[in-house]
C-alpha cells in the first residue's frame, strides 16, 4: 500500500495529517494481511485503526461492538464523512434492517457494526459466509478472555466464527488487557507476539490520589473537593440508589449535578448525558453504565466514591479525565465498607453445583433440535440470565450444542380491518390457512395472541410458515404486530457422555471465576494501600514498568499510605437470629440451599426470590453489611 494513498485517505476522510502513537503500526500490519492486537488506553484512538483500512481493503469490514449507543454514534460520524457504514441492532425498524441487508448484498457497504449476540443466529452466519469479508474488528476484546474483568460469553465464540468464515485478518482492540488476558486473545486469534501493539498506560497529566475515608465522611469530603475546584467531573459509584443519593446531596449544596444509571428511563439518561456533555451539568454521578464512548475532552476530575471492582475498571474510568492533555485529578475515596457489597455481587453470580447439574441435565435432554428461553431457564434453575448464557456458551465450546436461530415465541396481532376484510384479497388456499391460525390464537379485546408453538401444535402447521404469514400481513399494512418472548434455538452436535462429570467441570469453571474476581478486588485494596508510586503500580498491572516513579501521585508527593477504614461489625443479634430461624421454618422453595439463603440474607436478589416475591420479606438483606462467607457459615449451620 503506497504511503501517499494511506495519508491521502487519512486526511481526506478523517481530517488528520498524521497518525497518533501505535496507529500506523496497526494499520500497516492489517494492510499486509496480518491479524493484530491493539492495547491502547482509553482515548488512544482505537477506532481509526480499523476504519481507515476498511476504506482501502476490498470487501466489508465487520465490527463487533457490545454497545448499541456506541455503534450508533460511530456509524453516524462515519456517514457524515461520506463512509458507507451501517449497524444491525435490536433498535432498528424493519425497513431500516432490510435496507442494511440489501446494501450488504450489493457490496456497497464498507463497515457493518453488530453486537456479538447477533452472531448466534445461524441465518446471519450463513449470510456472512456469502460475503467478501476484508476484516473483522473486535472492540472490547478483553471480553474474549474468561479471566478478563468484563467477560461476555458470546465473545468466546468469535475466534471459531472467524476461522469458519475464513476471515483474512482480525483486529482485536481493548483498553484494559493485562499480560495474561492479552496472551489469551493472541492465542485465540493466532496473533503473533510482534503484532501485539501496546501503548503506555502512563498519563503524565493525571494526578492520582488515594484518600482513606469512612462511609460517614465521604459525602462531605466529596463536596469539599468539588466546591474547591472547577471544571467537569465524573463521580463513579457502585449502586443505582447511591448515584441518586449523592447527586441529590450535591444539588442541595449548590452544585449542578445529575445522576446517571441503568435504572433510569432512556430519555432521562440521554438528557443527563447531553446536559453534562454541553456543560449545563458540571457533575455527573454515575454507575459504570456511564462512560463507554463518552468523548468529552475537558473532564477535569474523576472521583471514585466507591471502590472500583478491579484495576481494569479503575484505569478505564480514570482514563476519561484530561483527554485534552491538561492537568486533571483522579481521586479514590477508599472505604473498606464497599468490599462487602462488591464481594456479594461476585458471590451472587456463582450458581450452586445443584443448579448447574439441573440446567445441564435439562437442556441436553430436550431433543436433537430445541429452543430455550434464557429467562425461563434462569427462573427454573435460580441462575442469573447472564450466567445461564455463560453455561450455554460453555456447552457450545465443548462442541455439544450449536446455536441455530433467535426467534420470538409470542406474537400479538391487531387487525387494522375486520378479519374477513383482511382476507378478501387472498386466494382460497391462503384464506383457509389464515382463518385456521387466527382461530387457534387467543382472541382478546383488541389483540390476538399467537403462542407460536401452541398454534402450530393445534393446527399442525409449521411455526415458520405461521410467523412468515404474520410478517407478510404486517408488510401489507393489514395488521399491527408486537413480538415478545425471545428464544434461542440449538441443535445437539454429539453425545455429551457422563452428564454428572460435565456438570462438575462446568461448576469448577465458575468456582475459578469467583476466585479470580475476588483476587481483582484484593488488587484494588493493594492499590489503595500501596507504599510506592501509585501510577507505577497501575502500569505494572498491565505489564509496563516505568523507568522512574511518576512524580505526580500521592506517594510521590510524600503522602504515606493508611489502612482503608472499615466500620466495626457487630455480631448478629438474638433478634436477627430469631428472624432467620423463622425464615428457615417458613421453608421457601427459593431458599432451600444454604447458598440461596445466604444470598437472600445478604440482600442479593435472584430469579427464584423475585418469582416468589420475597424481596419485601423482613429478612431480605438482614445481614447485608456482613461478608458473604460469614453469612454462608450461618446458613450452613441452620
Amino acid at each position: 500500500m503506497p504511503d501517499d494513498l494511506l495519508y491521502e485517505t487519512l486526511n481526506s476522510r478523517f481530517g488528520h495529517s498524521g497518525f497518533r502513537g501505535g496507529q500506523r503500526e496497526v494499520v500497516e500490519g492489517l494492510m499486509e494481511g496480518r491479524s493484530m492486537l491493539a492495547v491502547f488506553p482509553t482515548g488512544g484512538g482505537k477506532s481509526l485503526c480499523y476504519q481507515l483500512p476498511a476504506l482501502l481493503l476490498e470487501g466489508v469490514t465487520l465490527v463487533v461492538s457490545p454497545l448499541i449507543a456506541l455503534m450508533k454514534d460511530q456509524v453516524d460520524a462515519l456517514r457524515e464523512k461520506g463512509v458507507a457504514a451501517a449497524r444491525l441492532d435490536s433498535s432498528l425498524e424493519r425497513e431500516d434492517y432490510e435496507a442494511v441487508i440489501r446494501s450488504l448484498g450489493d457490496g456497497s457497504l464498507k463497515l457493518l457494526y453488530v453486537a456479538p449476540e447477533r452472531l448466534s443466529n445461524e441465518g446471519f452466519r450463513a449470510r456472512l459466509k456469502k460475503l467478501k469479508i476484508a476484516l473483522v474488528a473486535i472492540d472490547e476484546a478483553h471480553c474474549i478472555s474468561e479471566w478478563g474483568h468484563n467477560f461476555r460469553p458470546d465473545y468466546l465464540k468469535l475466534a471459531k466464527l472467524c476461522r469458519d468464515l475464513k476471515v483474512p485478518r482480525v483486529l482485536c482492540l481493548t483498553a484494559t488487557a493485562t499480560p495474561g488476558v492479552a496472551k489469551d486473545i493472541r492465542a485465540a486469534f493466532r496473533i503473533a507476539r510482534e503484532d501485539h501493539i501496546q501503548l503506555s498506560f502512563h498519563r503524565a497529566n493525571l494526578d492520582l490520589r488515594v484518600t482513606p475515608v469512612s462511609a460517614a465522611e465521604r459525602k462531605e469530603h466529596l463536596l469539599q473537593r468539588l466546591s474547591g475546584s472547577e471544571g467537569a467531573a465524573v463521580v463513579y459509584v457502585t449502586l443505582q440508589h447511591t448515584a441518586e443519593e449523592v447527586a441529590t446531596y450535591l444539588q442541595k449544596n449548590g452544585l449542578a449535578a445529575r445522576a446517571y444509571h441503568a435504572g433510569l428511563p432512556d430519555e432521562f439518561r440521554a438528557d443527563a448525558q447531553e446536559a453534562f456533555m454541553s456543560g449545563k451539568t458540571r457533575v455527573i454521578v454515575a454507575t459504570i453504565a456511564f462512560g463507554m464512548g463518552i468523548d468529552k475532552a475537558d473532564i477535569r476530575a474523576v472521583y471514585h466514591y466507591n471502590l472500583p471492582k478491579s484495576l481494569e475498571n479503575y484505569t478505564q474510568e480514570t482514563g476519561r479525565a484530561g483527554r485534552d492533555g491538561k492537568l486533571s485529578t483522579c481521586e479514590l475515596l477508599a472505604c473498606g465498607d464497599d468490599l462487602v457489597t462488591l464481594e456479594n455481587f461476585i458471590y451472587g453470580d456463582t450458581p450452586s453445583p445443584a443448579a448447574v447439574r439441573h440446567l445441564v441435565d435439562h437442556v441436553l435432554r430436550l431433543g436433537s433440535e430445541f429452543d430455550v428461553s434464557t429467562y425461563e431457564l434462569s427462573a427454573v434453575n435460580d441462575i442469573r440470565p447472564l450466567v445461564v448464557n455463560t453455561l450455554l456458551t460453555y456447552l457450545e465450546l465443548e462442541r455439544l450444542i450449536e446455536a441455530t436461530k433467535v426467534f420470538w415465541s409470542t406474537w400479538q396481532v391487531r387487525l387494522l380491518r375486520g378479519l374477513e376484510a383482511t382476507l378478501a384479497g387472498y386466494d382460497e388456499r391462503r384464506k383457509s390457512f389464515l382463518r385456521k391460525i387466527f382461530a387457534a390464537a387467543t382472541e382478546g379485546r383488541s389483540w390476538y395472541t399467537f403462542d407460536v408453538s401452541e398454534v402450530a401444535l393445534k393446527t399442525g402447521e409449521d411455526p415458520q410458515r405461521i410467523t412468515a404469514a404474520l410478517g407478510y400481513l404486517e408488510e401489507a399494512g393489514d395488521i399491527a404486530l408486537k413480538k415478545s418472548g425471545v428464544r434461542q434455538g440449538y441443535r445437539i452436535k454429539k453425545d455429551p457422555g457422563d452428564l454428572h462429570e460435565l456438570a462438575r467441570r462446568l461448576d469448577e469453571k465458575f468456582r475459578r471465576r469467583e476466585d479470580a474476581d475476588l483476587e481483582r478486588l484484593r488488587e484494588v485494596v493493594e492499590l489503595a494501600e500501596q507504599k510506592g508510586c501509585i501510577t507505577g503500580f497501575v502500569t505494572g498491572h498491565f505489564g509496563e514498568t516505568l523507568a522512574a516513579p511518576c512524580g505526580h501521585c500521592d506517594r510521590c508527593r510524600g503522602l504515606k499510605p493508611e489502612p482503608i477504614p472499615r466500620t466495626q461489625r457487630q455480631q448478629p443479634s438474638d433478634e436477627d437470629l430469631l428472624v432467620i430461624g423463622n425464615l428457615r421454618d417458613e421453608r421457601h422453595a427459593a431458599l432451600k440451599t444454604p447458598r440461596q439463603l445466604a444470598r437472600f440474607l445478604c440482600g442479593i436478589s435472584s430469579p427464584a426470590v423475585t418469582r416468589a416475591r420475597l424481596g419485601r420479606h423482613e429478612a431480605f438483606g438482614l445481614l447485608e453489611s456482613r461478608p458473604f462467607a460469614e453469612v454462608l457459615m450461618i446458613a450452613e449451620s441452620l
